[in-house]
């Protein structure tokens, strides 16, 4: 069975919710986004590979949503607009900043998708491999 589990390629993924606050200056629906607001943001984190062969595990889940909770607790309740390297509060941005907390730590990190289901936003960030 080890040696079967380590020609398969995985996706393991983890999700986790903030809630947060900030503003936004922009051209279109410009007064209300330049207000302080806040969303619920529905956040997923994907990981890519072969499982250990040893382990059965691509990650250990309980290590990955360690590292999560570390994350969102970098995210959840603040005002986002004050969290250094962020920049403008954006998806986009929001994506970019969970790549850059998580790569470190989970080298098997392929996508990071954040999601405002409320307004059915979302935003997928897709890494090479």
């Amino acid at each position: 069975m080890k040696q079967i589990i380590a020609q398969h390629q995985f996706e393991l993924s983890q999700r986790f919710y903030f809630e947060a606050a900030h503003t936004l200056s922009r051209d279109i629906d410009a007064e209300g986004s330049r207000r302080i607001h806040g969303h619920t943001y529905e956040a997923e984190i994907t990981l890519s590979g072969h499982a250990d062969p040893l382990s059965g595990m691509l990650l250990d889940l309980a290590y990955l949503r360690k590292e999560i909770e570390r994350v969102r607790a970098l995210l959840d309740h603040h005002f986002l607009d004050d969290i250094a390297n962020l920049g403008p509060v954006t998806l986009e941005n929001l994506c970019l900043f969970i790549k850059d907390q998580l790569i470190n730590t989970a080298p098997q990190l392929s996508a990071i998708t954040v999601e405002r289901r409320a307004s059915g936003d979302k935003c997928v960030l897709r890494l090479k491999s």
